[in-house]
């Protein structure tokens, strides 16, 4: 194999799951001698030269206040050129919207297998954004469409599978869970002083700890409605939230709503590994209600420093864990949470056996993570250079018939759309002063 390309929506300077899975994917495989590139959509202040690979940047417009991320162009013909001059064998996609389209065109260009990964609940994003049920269902039916149009479909756990058959996907799909930048091991006391100094966390108190995006559909109404029903029964503790998102506001009013300002902290997005791990560290548990991840690497980062999570029964972030032995299973409600905290607080020894028994269990580095992955891409491109078609290309005759014509439309719309915002937004696209050299 020559080289892989990597596409996604997001990358440094954004930090969110998926963005970190690519950089994991292109740092290994870099690390292992392997030829690597990314491509992905411009940001401010991004600075690519740490990177020991080509990041490759295509112009975009400012879409964080609607959907928190930089909107890509993927029609953009001066990068589908920049890519095409390389020597790639493989594409390997992580977002099934822009990224998608774009990876679908080099796929046909550079006539080479295309994997995607689906990664999270896209379709909860799009009904957030799109208010129109007609225009919604057209954009479910696109993703299906892209998801149906690669030559195979990976999910990053088997609740990221059945969701996606509950879109209308109907192909197969391959099981290949991300891995964990954080090494097995705990930050050494000073660390986690260093880290923690600037917050009231009392030894004897037990300290809880959300990382992630600050949006509700994590569960973060669970968390401060539990913790407001354990400080009605006078009972101590401590919550930290790391992380930002498009919520951030609304749960900081709540937090001061409910009564809990003094004792839930914010610390906004935490980018050095070191000082995560010291949070890690000092945390008793690691509260994740969320059933909209369809992997939850928080999970195995907190594991990674012998950190138990409480965890919604049946959820995509659950799986794998056995309630009360390297987890703790609640259903869906802040009744439970309440419960659940109210017990295992009186006996902190049990938190900590929890939490080693987790990192026994449910710790994955990346370098296995892309071990299997690199042993997979070795059978797609055996299989499409021998012609088997190991992606059904899921939707039956007549849906592709349908989809046909709003893809159609959808493209038509789209270069619209582009072509509007470039004209009339004030800065135009990211990178349009590159456009003609």
């Amino acid at each position: 194999m020559r080289e892989v390309c990597l596409l996604n929506d997001s990358f440094p300077p954004i930090i969110d799951g998926v963005a970190n899975t690519v950089v994991n994917y292109a740092n290994v495989m870099h690390e292992q001698g392997r030829e690597v590139s990314v491509v992905t959509p411009e940001y401010p202040g991004a600075d690519d030269s740490g990177f020991p690979y080509p990041v490759i940047r295509y112009p975009s417009i400012d879409m964080r206040d609607l959907v928190g991320y930089m909107a890509g162009n993927p029609f953009y013909i001066p990068t589908v050129h920049q890519v095409r001059k390389r020597n790639i064998d493989l594409l390997h996609c992580h977002c099934p919207i822009a990224s998608c389209v774009f990876a679908r065109e080099l796929k046909e260009l550079l006539d080479v297998p295309m994997i995607l990964t689906y990664h999270t609940k896209y379709d909860v994003d799009i009904a957030n954004v799109v208010r129109s049920g007609l225009v919604k269902d057209m954009a479910v039916r696109l993703l299906v469409h892209n998801l149906s149009g690669c030559d195979e479909l990976w999910v990053v756990s088997r609740g990221a599978g059945e969701s996606i058959r509950s879109l209308g996907y109907q192909g197969d799909y391959v099981v290949m869970e991300n891995g964990v930048d954080v090494a097995r091991g705990r930050a050494s006391d000073d660390e986690v002083r260093e880290a923690t100094k600037d917050y009231d966390l009392p030894e004897d108190v037990p300290v809880f700890l959300f990382v992630g995006r600050l949006m509700w559909y994590k569960g973060l109404h669970i968390i401060l409605d539990a913790l407001a029903m354990l400080k009605s029964r006078g009972m101590d503790f401590r919550m930290v939230l790391i992380g930002g998102g498009g919520d951030e506001k609304a749960v900081r009013e709540c937090t001061q709503e409910t009564g809990l300002a003094d004792r839930v902290f914010f610390t906004g997005p935490i980018c050095d590994r070191r000082t995560l791990i010291a949070w890690y560290t000092r945390a008793d548990l690691f509260l994740f209600p969320s059933t909209f991840d369809t992997n939850g690497l928080v999970v195995r980062e907190a594991a990674a420093c012998s950190l138990g999570s409480v965890l919604i029964a049946g959820s995509c972030a659950a799986e794998g864990v056995t309630d009360g032995t390297d987890g703790l299973l609640i259903e869906e409600n802040a009744e439970a949470m309440a419960a659940c905290l109210t017990g295992i607080m009186k006996d902190r020894a049990a938190m900590r056996r929890i939490g080693e028994n987790a990192s026994d269990n449910l710790y994955f580095s990346w370098k296995d993570a892309v071990k299997k992955a690199e042993e997979r891409y070795e059978t797609v491109l055996d299989n499409y250079r021998s012609g088997k078609h190991i992606n059904l290309r899921a939707t039956s005759v007549a849906m592709s018939n349908a989809i046909r014509g709003d893809i159609g439309k959808f493209t038509a719309d789209f270069q619209k759309l582009i072509n509007d915002m470039t004209e009339y937004h004030p800065l135009g696209w990211k990178g349009e002063q590159d456009r003609n050299e």
